[in-house]
């Protein structure tokens, strides 16, 4: 069986990504494998409080909720980070954009050789309305992708 050397998890500030990370933790403990947690924050919408578009007011676009998300990420994953043992080495990634597309970005820059993503498990009109992250990463991964359910509502 390949060992992975480059585990690339992304994981949000979820209470039920605590699942990604214990399986991650118990999966890598003899593995001697780098590992890399990512989370993605989406692009901030603009505010239209205040903006009238009838007189020509654009909507208006607030920096500091995207400064603060960031910071929020990154103390969450380095926070993670302190937990993870017996990896070689443990790399921290926060990026601003499309969750699938960053996902992928990330794994083919970091060479990841393995990614793990979680599952909400929806089914149905939820999941057509929402689609599914994990599906659309497995589908355009060039890598094998682990997926975990989560199940945590």
């Amino acid at each position: 069986m390949k060992k992975f050397k480059r585990i690339l998890i992304a994981i949000d500030e979820s209470p039920c990504a605590t699942k990604v990370i214990d399986y991650t933790k118990n999966m890598i403990v003899h593995e001697e494998a780098s590992v890399a947690l990512l989370t993605v924050i989406p692009p901030t919408s603009p505010a239209s409080y205040g903006a009238d578009p009838l007189l020509g007011q654009q909507p208006i676009m607030v920096p500091e909720i995207t400064e603060a998300q960031q910071q929020s990420a990154e103390s969450y994953l380095h926070h993670i980070a302190e937990q993870i043992q017996g990896a070689k080495e443990v790399f921290s990634f926060t990026r601003i954009g499309s969750i699938k597309e960053e996902i992928l970005m990330q794994a083919e820059e970091w060479s990841a050789d393995l990614i793990i993503v979680g599952s909400n498990g929806r089914t149905g009109f939820d999941h057509f309305i929402s689609g599914n992250l994990s599906e659309a990463v497995i589908r355009k991964a060039s890598c094998p992708v682990l997926v975990i359910p989560i199940n945590c509502s």
